[in-house]
């Protein structure tokens, strides 16, 4: 079922290596209870975290039903966790403003499990465990004994294959002790049971097999694997998932029960926002008042398109090449060919002809010419000769509109 080859695990602080496992190799039976004896700091709980896949391994491999962990990924790690794994934790890690209920719950939220089907299995899992009455209350209210006993529920509500407890009654006096590992043995009938211990007297009481560590190293195991056992059938697991109304539900409980630094959080974000707020009105007020500015300029300095246009930097370009083509000898004096051709219009295109007679016609058939413009006149080509009644010559420019056709209408009709 459970089987490592070769693990090992090096920790590194700095350029130190600190190699906590060196070499384990060992498998485990489906159903057994194994205990795993040695001093401080040999690496039983490293050992455990890497069964339970808390944590990985630098070399070797662990393999689950045959199957290689090598190439597991997050989800796939995640998965052997919540299908395959119970936790057992000297410290209990419970969640202390959540009741006893919710606490063992816990566990199937990643399972996709209904939210009735989860009280109803969680309010199993603690009758088991002799907490069918604490099912309502904190974990606050209850002893050192019972807050284990719910932690033992919260690992077996999903049912897992594998349950390791590390330290389980380390916290506990001898009485509640006997409690814990009388429960751990009966669960080890039809599972698992991986547990790391400082007491040989417990380990040698409830254990069917005991394997020591020292150093890193594995040097005895009381009832080793043989190679005629064979694996039973494997058991097919789905992948972890949690609703998106249970996960809010989650948070927003978890919310209600700080709601001091819930306030807080919501004043020091509100006040980012209203910033971010302020700082996109701003910036949008300074935009609108420079399309202002740019749209008055503009009235002021009208734009001006005439009939021919100069490329002004081609013609100086142009100029300075010629200059260098060009350049006189000292004393001498040279002709400039290049200022001719920069004047007149040449295949280079620095003198171009506009089609005003369409620019025109698009002028007056577009809508944003007319919205965005106070003015639009236009100049032709074409000199008046204005004269008064007495013969003087007038400036036809200095004359409106009005003036000009009224000065037509007192013209003597031609006789052509």
């Amino acid at each position: 079922m459970l089987e490592l080859r070769d693990i090992r695990k090096t920790y590194y602080t700095g350029k130190v290596a600190t190699e906590a496992l060196k070499g384990i190799s060992i498998r485990f039976r489906r159903n057994e209870f194994v205990s795993i004896l040695g001093p401080s700091g040999c690496g039983k709980t490293t050992l455990l975290n890497i069964i339970g896949g808390l944590d990985q391994y630098t070399d070797g491999d662990l393999l689950i039903e045959g199957v290689s962990t090598k190439k597991y990924r997050d989800p796939d790690w995640d998965t052997y966790r919540n299908y395959r794994v119970g936790f057992i934790f000297q410290s209990y890690n419970l969640i202390m403003h959540q009741s006893v209920l919710a606490n063992v719950e816990m566990a199937l939220t990643l399972s996709g499990v209904s939210r009735s089907e989860r009280k109803k299995r969680a309010a199993e899992a603690l009758r088991k465990v002799g907490l069918g009455d604490q099912i309502n209350k904190k974990p606050n209210q209850l002893s050192g004994g019972q807050m284990q006993r719910v932690s033992i529920a919260r690992a077996l509500v999903n049912d897992p294959e594998i349950i390791l407890a590390d330290e389980p009654t380390g916290a506990l006096d001898s009485v509640t002790s006997i409690q814990i590992m009388d429960l751990l043995k009966e669960i080890a009938g039809d599972k698992l049971v991986v547990m790391v211990t400082h007491n040989p007297d417990i380990a040698r009481d409830y254990s069917t097999r005991i394997v020591e560590l020292k150093d890193g190293m594995l040097i005895g195991d009381s009832n080793p694997y043989t190679e005629d056992e064979v694996f039973t059938e494997q058991r097919v697991t789905g992948r972890t998932s949690m609703s998106f109304l249970t996960s809010l539900a989650l948070s927003f409980r978890n919310l209600l029960t700080k709601k001091g630094r819930t306030l807080l959080t919501a004043f020091a974000g509100s006040i980012g926002i209203i910033g971010i707020a302020l700082v996109l009105s701003l910036s949008n007020g300074v935009n609108n008042m420079t399309k202002e500015l740019e749209r008055d300029a503009l009235s002021d300095y009208p734009i001006t398109v005439e009939k021919t246009s100069f490329d002004l930097l081609g013609i100086f370009s142009t100029i300075s090449e010629g200059s260098k083509e060009n350049a006189c000898e000292a004393g001498k004096i040279c002709t400039r060919d290049d200022l001719v051709k920069a004047t007149v219009i040449s295949d280079d295109g620095l003198i171009k002809k506009n089609d005003l007679r369409s620019l025109k016609a698009y002028i007056e058939s577009s809508e944003d010419f007319t919205k965005y413009t106070d003015e639009i006149d236009y100049a032709y080509n074409l000199k008046l000769q204005v004269f008064e009644t007495d013969g003087t010559r007038v400036n036809p420019t200095t004359f409106k509109a009005e003036d000009e056709a009224d000065l037509f209408k007192e013209l003597p009709a031609s006789k052509e």
